[in-house]
């Protein structure tokens, strides 16, 4: 299961011309988008005003309160399940998500879809790490400085003092937000964090708040991909990055039923043995082969490939 990454910086303009919405907006020329993907999908056309839940056709309503339930009932083994289903690589995706995101002292993230909070804990390390160099660099640019500097520095640093970074993990699953606070807790994670229960449908938050917004392994599970986009789209300040980490098609014929056979034999029985259900693993290994590819993301929000 190697990562197979997709990256995009492009004109919001372009990116959201078929959202239909904010047309008093000012063009958002300068927001940039990344997308990540990982490994399999495959488009299938539902009824009008139905979706998917895994293989099953279902009302949108129905799907919303099926992926709540999954997992409601997955949380507190959801992190275990991770680390077996994937050997632990999906730690590697999640740290190149963070390398390509590089945020820097003062970045304010939207986690959507963040759950146990893996994304917003590497984000908050990250930032920590840099604010260390960066004061270990003024510590050896302020050997024995002129009055002069030290001025020019104590004006620069009242200037730049907006370097606190804050991560807000928003999830509309409580099960799932309960055991991320309980893990920042556990791992020292107090500060520059916050949980909020929202939709991803509809974010509770106002207009161009956010530089970064991340949403990992979740877009694949909401009803209306569309309105994740816009609302994304909307909290978003000028300039700010976009970056979705999701499986998607493997393109090797081989290693694809190679795939197929481990996610549909393999994935349900850990779901059974590590966390004692089956169901709940059938629907996300189901969810992972019916999620669009590229392409068809691409064609159906009118994203440019090029």
């Amino acid at each position: 299961m190697a990562l197979a990454g997709v990256l995009f910086f492009r004109s919001a303009e372009n990116i959201f011309a078929r959202c239909n919405r904010c047309a008093h907006r000012t063009p958002a020329f300068y927001r940039s988008f990344q997308l990540f993907t990982t490994v399999r999908g495959l488009m299938v056309e539902a009824p009008q005003n139905s979706t998917h839940f895994g293989f099953e056709s279902v009302s949108e309503e129905e799907k919303t309160e099926k992926v709540y339930k999954v997992f409601a009932n997955i949380a507190k083994k959801y992190d275990v399940m991770n680390d077996a289903m994937s050997l632990g690589i999906h730690r590697l995706w999640k740290d190149a998500l963070l390398h390509k995101m590089n945020p820097t002292p003062g970045t304010l993230l939207l986690d959507v879809a963040g759950g146990t909070g893996d994304i917003s804990f590497r984000f908050l390390e990250y930032v920590r790490f840099q604010l260390k160099q960066r004061t270990k660099q003024d510590v050896r640019s302020q050997q024995t400085p002129s009055w002069n500097a030290i001025a020019e520095s104590y004006a620069a640093g009242h200037q730049n003092s907006n370097t606190v970074s804050q991560a807000i993990v928003c999830d509309i699953n409580k099960a799932m937000l309960r055991v991320g606070k309980q893990r920042a807790a556990e791992q020292g994670y107090i500060t520059g964090l916050s949980w909020v229960v929202g939709n991803a449908e509809e974010l509770p938050f106002g207009d161009n708040m956010f530089d970064v917004y991340t949403i990992a392994f979740g877009i694949r599970n909401v009803t209306r991909i569309d309105m994740v986009l816009q609302e994304a789209h909307r909290v978003l300040k000028l300039g700010g990055h976009f970056l979705c980490l999701e499986f998607s098609q493997v393109t090797n014929p081989l290693l694809a039923r190679l795939y197929d056979a481990y996610s549909f034999q393999m994935i349900p029985v850990l779901g059974e043995v590590i966390a004692g259900d089956w169901k709940s693993y059938q629907y996300l290994v189901e969810s992972i082969r019916r999620f669009p590819d590229q392409v068809c993301i691409y064609q159906s929000e009118g994203l440019p490939r090029e």
